[in-house]
């Protein structure tokens, strides 16, 4: 039996429930693994409470990245075999004890990881690696700010800039955060406070590159510390994040009406720029995903930090702490 978590359909994060099913047929270009871990992203708060663009219509099971072992392959599946120990991503459907998947979206889990770790690894560092190299057109010697720089992708960003060569600036909420950062290598670490566009320039800071997945007045001020030639690179909005069961529309709204807007003449001007978007398009494109695949497989950083993890049938809890924004590192679901 199959074990999954499943709403009926967007709205309200209450309705996800764990069922159970039968095994289906295996097709024959698909591998079948069992899953020991799934990632939790952002995007899956966004994509239950139904405020995500992607979202599926009608029922799904959400989950965008795992890692687990190969338990059979079909025909005419060449790529893995039986035993290998991998981490995926999925367009949907990660929250689940098994999952049947086309070995193009597998990548072996390095030796010595733990399924945890490879389950913390896809989604995150494919995004930051996405923006700082693909739009971000990252160089040696930029300074880049870094949002939320504890958390999954945020780590995974700086770690990136180090390894390019650049200056990894993060921002964090609170001072543990910023402590711990420090306490992994990172020397430059900001606690943003209330009024962040003035913290900027009290420290005359400016940046080549800024990685944003807040909005509001945190991004605005962002942009405006850009160098010229700087790029601004947006990849979600946590300000739009809800606080509870289902969307707040009217507090939505508020902040929608409210967010920043950019003025292309005024970008020509002072030669800085905004770019955005959504990494779960790059599912479709599977070849340029296989080359940001295999541009990571020949970057040595440091295992993804998994500072959370849950048992399965704890989803719920798991998906409360990271709605709470007090984690570090990534949030995991497990199979004991």
């Amino acid at each position: 039996m199959i074990q999954y978590w499943q709403t009926p359909k967007a709205g309200n994060l209450s309705r996800l429930t764990l069922e159970t099913r039968q095994t289906t047929p295996l097709q024959q270009h698909h591998a079948r693994i069992r899953v020991r871990a799934a990632g939790l992203n952002f995007a899956d708060i966004f994509a239950l409470t139904g405020l995500y663009s992607a979202t599926p219509t009608g029922a799904f099971t959400p989950g965008l990245e795992f890692a687990g072992e190969v338990i059979e392959t079909g025909a005419a599946c060449q790529a893995v075999k039986v035993g290998d120990q991998v981490m995926g991503v999925t367009r949907f459907g990660g929250y689940t004890s098994q999952i049947d998947i086309d070995p193009d979206y597998l990548m072996p889990l390095p030796e010595g990881w733990t399924p945890q770790q490879g389950a913390a690894y896809p989604v995150q560092t494919l995004t930051a690696w996405y923006a700082l190299t693909r739009l971000g057109a990252i160089q040696p010697g930029h300074r880049v700010l870094v949002h939320s720089a504890a958390g999954g992708v945020g780590l995974q960003a700086m770690k990136l800039c180090v390894s390019s060569g650049a200056i990894p600036v993060g921002t964090v909420g609170s001072r543990a955060k910023a402590d711990w950062l420090k306490q992994q290598g990172f020397n430059e670490v900001l606690v943003r406070d209330s009024n962040f566009r003035a913290q900027l320039q009290q420290g005359q800071q400016r940046f080549d590159l800024v990685l944003d997945a807040i909005g509001g007045e945190v991004q605005k001020a962002s942009f405006d510390a850009l160098n010229p030639m700087g790029r601004l690179v947006v990849f979600g909005a946590a300000e739009f994040t809800p606080s509870g069961q289902r969307p707040d529309y009217l507090r939505a709204l508020w902040r929608y009406l409210k967010r920043p807007r950019y003025d292309v003449m005024d970008m020509i001007s002072s030669n800085r720029s905004v770019l955005a978007f959504n990494l779960i398009w790059l599912w479709e494109q599977k070849e340029q995903m296989r080359a940001l695949l295999d541009e990571l497989s020949r970057i040595s950083i440091a295992p993804p930090h998994v500072g959370h993890s849950f048992d399965f049938a704890q989803a719920h809890d798991a998906l409360a702490l990271l709605q709470s924004g007090q984690t570090i590192g990534k949030v995991v679901l497990t199979f004991n």
